[in-house]
């Protein structure tokens, strides 16, 4: 039996040449679709920014369509003036900063609110006499400064208390060798570099500064008005794939270290993997404090009227900005 069917033999020269032509417009419009955004953390690299790393080294952000750069952030790069000034498209702050810098005209908006509660702690040695918070008065106690003073401070007014304050940078060797009776830290940082510094806790005095008062819900996610205002959907694909990088994290911790530790010592921050795996285990606790992966990144209208209040109260604000016209993200 002969088979009618002719089939049609195309030239293997015709066919790759159509190849030739085809691929490199496909790559092409795959790298021309990619927005080019930028985003720089609060503080150098380290597992409080692990979501963001692991968005970035996963893809989450590409798959958006988004070419993101991770900046450093760290001392003497300050994440919020760097973002006014255009050199950042995004960047991660506090909240009770972030209030007070719209308050002064600086058209900022909210995006995220990554941590849900504060970390903040003064850490005090007992042989300074320091057991409760009145006995700091008077005392050397060691402040970031900027911006950071803004917690500790509407602590100190609440308690009624005058401290000589020492400035401090990246570093607990104040504390340390004894040059501050008491330092500002982080739960998730600086407290278990104190703690493996051969201090006993039985040594030192902890006050966690939520546990008296100003409970700041800390990390957000930042830009400008303008910005949001000109790519509404960019800023949320932005916000969802950092989201997502979070909550990968979290599910696999051991793969979120091995790309920290990828960036901390690309930046050379003398870091080890045990004190990144803490701090990874710290910030679980407080972008999802109560394990549900629904609340994340979302800024509840108490937390911001709260903080706005003590802000006021406490003469940092003259009048907080409306929550709808700060807020711009998750409901």
């Amino acid at each position: 039996m002969v088979n009618s069917f002719k089939a049609k033999i195309v030239p293997v020269g015709l066919v790759l040449c159509l190849l030739i032509l085809v691929q490199p417009a496909n790559g092409l419009a795959e790298q021309t679709d990619l927005t080019k955004v930028s985003l720089v953390p609060q503080w150098i690299p380290q597992a409080q920014f692990a979501g963001y790393m692991v968005a970035l080294e996963k893809g989450f952000y590409r798959d958006v369509g988004l070419d993101l750069t991770l900046l450093e952030g760290g001392p003497g790069k300050p994440s919020f003036e760097l973002m006014v000034s255009g050199q950042a498209t995004f960047c991660t702050g506090w909240l009770s900063n972030a209030i007070e810098m719209r308050a002064s005209g600086l058209r900022i908006v909210e995006l995220a609110q990554i941590t849900q509660k504060s970390a903040l702690l003064l850490v005090a040695r007992k042989s300074s006499g320091i057991m409760v918070p009145k006995d700091l008065h008077g005392k050397k106690v060691g402040l970031w400064t900027g911006h950071f003073l803004l917690e500790p401070m509407v602590f100190f007014r609440k308690y009624g208390i005058n401290v000589e304050i020492i400035p401090n940078y990246s570093s607990v060797a104040l504390l340390l060798k004894g040059g501050v009776d008491a330092i500002a830290g982080m739960w998730y940082n600086e407290y278990n570099t104190i703690i493996n510094s051969g201090f006993n806790k039985d040594e030192l005095t902890v006050f966690i500064l939520s546990d008296f008062g100003p409970s700041f819900p800390e990390d957000g996610l930042f830009t400008l008005e303008k910005t949001y205002e000109s790519d509404p959907g960019m800023c949320q694909r932005f916000v969802e794939a950092s989201i997502k990088g979070w909550i990968y994290a979290f599910d696999n911790p051991e793969e979120a270290l091995d790309l920290v530790m990828k960036h901390t010592e690309a930046a050379h921050t003398g870091t080890n993997r045990n004190h990144q795996k803490w701090m990874l285990a710290r910030m679980k606790d407080l972008v999802m404090p109560k394990g549900d992966e629904a609340g994340v990144g979302k800024l509840k209208e108490e937390d911001y009227v709260w903080v706005g209040q003590l802000l006021k109260q406490y003469g940092f604000v003259h009048e907080v900005p409306e929550l709808k016209d700060f807020y711009r993200g998750r409901q």
